[in-house]
């Protein structure tokens, strides 16, 4: 009798010519050109608004009033404003110019500066609604882009608004943020080490404790104390230092914390080419080396700024809704008020007592009189259908 063949289970080869059997093709990722097309969005707005501003009634120095700030606030502010700009060409030798040279790409860290110098166009944004934190006058500043952003609503008016320093902002944003962050990654890295077993959520707890606490080193305890900007709507319940020009609330900290922390883990969390995880399907998109590199800066770009829209001008907000009145401390200082509100106009600062104006609305004086815009009458009162 003839022995049965043996039949040998089919191969991962064969399956694969079986129609039945093979394995369905991974679909290419699209996640990068999404956020790339995110990202292109909000430059495109960005220029557009700061293309506005520049040719607009707004690109105006807001004067600092009559008070001089001290010896120490002046000296502060020119140090930084100088030397701020001074080391941008270095920061973006170190990290743009000198990677391009070596590796002929402008790499993570240098896209990541970039972005972070770009971002700074929302810095404005967290008085959309509502003024709750103001620069000092003193410094250099052209004003605001702020009120050309569409539905803005704080009342601004070319000459009396919050001021943007451009001298420190500019720069500060590009490599100031930068460089915490990298701080930020060397500190997930020695907790890492510390405590192997953290994990992810670990370690993105971490991040947000190191933001938490630098940003209230440096905000609270350094950059505020020295006059560079004041948060004078904070609610006082809720912040250190309360009553003075300085006082820090702690949900600032809570909120750069989240910002801090996304960026950070962004910068972390990269794959084996040292890609982030919006970068994904980067291979798959067409047009050369020039065009891959310039996708992929969008990408990191728009991830970027939804962080920084996200964890804060969102949350911005609701805390600008539930502001507390303006310190004395900080009402006696015109370079602080920036002629938006108390001595100097008929505004009085803004007060949860007094409803939150906006830019196209009437306001109530400093008389407690209700003061319509130009042009504007009282809205009539229609008097209720009635049944004979």
């Amino acid at each position: 009798m003839s022995q049965p063949s043996k039949k040998t289970p089919p191969t991962t080869e064969s399956l694969s010519t079986v129609g039945s059997l093979e394995a369905p093709a991974t679909r290419p990722s699209r996640r990068v050109k999404i956020w790339a097309t995110a990202g292109g969005v909000i430059l495109a707005f960005q220029i557009y608004v700061w293309i506005r501003w520049i040719t607009g009634p707004y690109f105006e120095r807001v004067d600092p009033g009559p008070t001089d700030p001290p010896t120490f606030m002046k000296v502060a502010l020119m140090l930084w404003q100088i030397g701020s700009p001074v080391l941008f060409p270095v920061a973006i030798w170190w990290f743009i110019i000198r990677p391009w040279r070596r590796e002929r790409r402008i790499t993570l860290d240098g896209m990541i500066m970039v972005s972070t110098g770009l971002f700074f166009f929302q810095d404005p944004l967290l008085n959309y609604i509502n003024t709750w934190c103001t620069y000092n006058a003193w410094a250099f500043n052209m004003g605001s882009w702020a009120p050309h952003v569409p539905g803005w609503m704080s009342p601004e008016k070319p000459g009396a608004q919050v001021a943007e320093p451009l001298g420190i902002n500019v720069s500060g944003y590009a490599y100031g943020v930068l460089l915490c962050t990298i701080l930020g990654c060397w500190v997930m890295r020695k907790a890492q080490q510390r405590w192997p077993n953290l994990g992810t959520k670990g370690l993105i707890g971490v991040a947000f404790a190191f933001g938490f606490v630098f940003d209230f080193v440096m905000e609270g305890l350094i950059l505020m104390p020295l006059g560079m900007y004041t948060f004078p709507g904070a609610i006082q319940a809720l912040s250190i230092n309360a009553g003075t020009y300085y006082q820090w609330p702690i949900y600032e900290g809570l909120m750069w914390g989240g910002v801090q922390a996304a960026l950070c883990c962004l910068r972390f969390f990269t794959d084996d080419r040292g890609r982030t995880v919006v970068e994904r399907g980067l291979d798959n998109v067409r047009g050369g080396f020039a065009k891959q590199q310039f996708v992929r800066f969008l990408a990191i770009f728009a991830a970027i700024s939804a962080s920084f829209f996200t964890f804060y001008i969102v949350p911005a907000q609701f805390m600008a809704t539930h502001a507390d009145p303006w310190p004395e401390d900080v009402q006696k200082r015109s370079y602080f008020t920036s002629g938006l509100c108390g001595d100097g106009t008929d505004r009085p600062c803004p007060d949860p007592s007094l409803p939150i104006p906006t830019k196209h609305s009437g306001y109530i004086n400093t008389d407690g009189d209700l003061v319509l815009p130009d042009g504007v009458q009282m809205p009539a009162v229609i008097p209720h259908e009635r049944s004979e």
